[in-house]
């Protein structure tokens, strides 16, 4: 399944590795590809095991905020 959440906060390399390292860390994650300059990461993902809350909560984690 593939799902793009808006994400603010993220402005350097940095950010998009702290962000697309989270999420790959997460069981069921396959692919996550941020694009800074949309403010947007694309996740690839088995909805079997993972929930979008439990990658929101990821992100949220490194600092930045998952917009609806």
């Amino acid at each position: 399944m593939e799902k793009t959440l808006n994400v603010q906060g993220m402005s350097c390399g940095h950010c998009k590795m702290s962000v697309e390292n989270a999420l790959k860390e997460i069981d069921g994650v396959s692919v996550a590809e941020v694009n800074l300059e949309a403010g947007k990461v694309d996740v690839t993902f088995d909805d079997s095991k993972v929930a979008v809350e439990t990658m929101k909560d990821a992100i949220e984690e490194q600092g930045y905020d998952v917009v609806a």
